[in-house]
């Protein structure tokens, strides 16, 4: 048998010098049979050789198509510049990074006083809310700016999570209110203060452009992608100047996303669902201020501050989840987790790791819209790697790949909804994608979360009929993919969601 073993291996690795050699000793032999014989064996000699050449066509197929398998790649570490987080935290509420807003009186009118004050600030900014901040503009008017936090802090339960993506914001009419704090600004101004209407006009001029571009097709989602592309087009890549005519064609498509949680941010090595942003992040966090930016020198001081920001997110720790846990089930979930999940998402514990992977769509399977428009469309990619953003001692970069990052989980139990695009609503069902639904809403006045599910109470519904349903059918709004919990049980899916609750 061993012997086979080694005739049938040269066979299939050198069957032309292995017939070589047999041959002359077949033609040397052919006396000592009869003629129909010697034919025979030629002839079985021949269909050896075809089927050894068979086998080897095959055997190199097979290795051709398993070297080229997609597999996660490794996202490799940028250096960053950490500044102080207290001074981060200090400029995120009080800072000017928008340089441009509604004079304080006329936001008073419009928006009226926030009661909550949940970011504990003095003064007339206690009376903002905590997605604006209170600036002065340099001709010395008082003006409220919007700021990070209209975005990346949410209310939940009677308080404000910072950090926590915000999931209410409503995209679908954004541009199209006339009667608007924009429009109104705009047409109030034109009778008032020359010095109001100074203050006011970069961010009217901001908004009445590309607003009217942004609109995404439900509520909830947000389209912080289309905010960069539509103004990096309006934007000359050195000077950073307002360009009234786009540089840069402009795609129809709105790409919805979800927001990531801040306190993610300490563990990766690339920004956003794509990992395409490298290179220094405060770059990236800064990129609201072309909103109102004058040109790179001021863009300049600007980014002076971000490398505090950036500190104060790397701060951040995930909320602890509120309710009772079962340890022991707990544990059982982390041992599934662990076997199922922590090759993509990392390990917790004292000895936490996490692996920053880029899974290609050949694994992941979800809605591939996001990662493909940087193929689509290039000019932007090629706009930000040579604009003032990619240049100095602390560069960024826009590296684009082929799929989405594997998140980490610090806190999964408060980020529904999940996905990419926001389009499953709770844990439970990401583990189970027969239970996701098609079309779903929540009730976006008064919001319940399910502890036990981990994610939003919702209802289901027949076809999406307005904005407020998620329609999971729509282009960008998928919620295929990620199919790595079907194979498991029902109790094991019960044992890892409760796992989760304690990361």
């Amino acid at each position: 048998m061993h012997t086979q073993l080694l005739i049938w291996v040269e066979w299939v690795i050198n069957p032309i010098a292995l017939y070589n050699s047999r041959k002359s000793q077949l033609w040397l032999g052919l006396s000592f049979f009869q003629p129909s014989r010697n034919l025979f064996v030629v002839r079985n000699m021949k269909w050896k050789i075809t089927c050894s050449l068979l086998l080897l066509m095959i055997a190199l197929g097979a290795f051709s198509v398993r070297s080229t398998d997609p597999k996660p790649l490794p996202i490799p570490a940028n250096p960053q510049v950490i500044g102080n987080a207290n001074k981060g935290w200090n400029y995120l509420i009080y800072g000017d990074f928008i340089k441009s807003g509604l004079p304080l009186p006329l936001f008073k009118l419009i928006q009226g006083k926030d009661p909550n004050n949940y970011l504990q600030r003095t003064g007339e900014s206690a009376q903002i809310p905590h997605g604006f901040n209170l600036v002065q503009h340099e001709n010395g008017t008082t003006i409220v700016v919007p700021t990070c936090l209209q975005c990346h802090a949410q209310e939940m339960d009677g308080q404000l999570f910072v950090g926590l993506g915000n999931t209410f914001l409503d995209f679908t009419q954004f541009g199209k209110e006339r009667n608007g704090p924009a429009g109104f600004a705009s047409n109030m101004l034109k009778t008032m203060s020359p010095k109001w209407e100074e203050s006011t006009s970069t961010i009217i001029r901001s908004f009445s452009t590309i607003g009217p571009l942004m609109q995404t097709e439900v509520v909830g989602v947000n389209a912080a992608d289309r905010l960069a592309t539509l103004l990096v087009a309006h934007r000359d890549p050195q000077s950073l100047e307002w360009q009234k005519n786009p540089v840069l064609p402009i795609p129809p498509e709105v790409t919805p996303t979800d927001v990531p949680a801040w306190w993610l941010l300490k563990k990766k090595n690339a920004m956003f669902y794509n990992g395409f942003g490298r290179g220094d992040f405060g770059k990236f966090l800064m990129l609201s201020n072309l909103l109102t930016v004058k040109d790179s020198a001021e863009a300049r001081e600007v980014s002076k501050h971000f490398a505090d920001v950036l500190a104060y997110i790397y701060s951040l720790e995930a909320p602890k989840y509120p309710k009772n846990i079962q340890i022991e089930l707990a544990l059982k979930g982390e041992k599934i987790f662990n076997k199922n999940c922590s090759s993509c998402h990392g390990t917790y514990g004292e000895k936490s790791t996490y692996p920053n992977l880029l899974v290609p769509p050949e694994i992941i399977k979800t809605d591939t819209m996001l990662f493909s428009s940087n193929y689509q469309e290039p000019q932007f990619i090629d706009w930000f790697n040579k604009s003032w953003f990619a240049q100095g001692e602390s560069p960024a970069q826009l590296v684009p790949g082929r799929g989405y990052v594997a998140p980490p989980l610090d806190g999964v139990w408060i980020t529904a909804p999940y996905l990419h695009n926001g389009s499953v609503p709770t844990i439970e069902a990401v583990l189970n994608s027969q239970l996701r639904p098609t079309y779903w809403s929540r009730n976006l006045k008064s919001p319940q979360y399910d502890y036990n599910k981990l994610g939003w109470k919702y209802s289901t519904h027949n076809a999406g009929q307005s904005k407020n349903i998620y329609n999971t059918t729509l282009p960008g709004y998928s919620n295929k993919g990620h199919y790595f919990g079907d194979h498991l049980t029902d109790d094991e899916r019960k044992a890892l969601i409760e796992y989760l609750k304690t990361l």
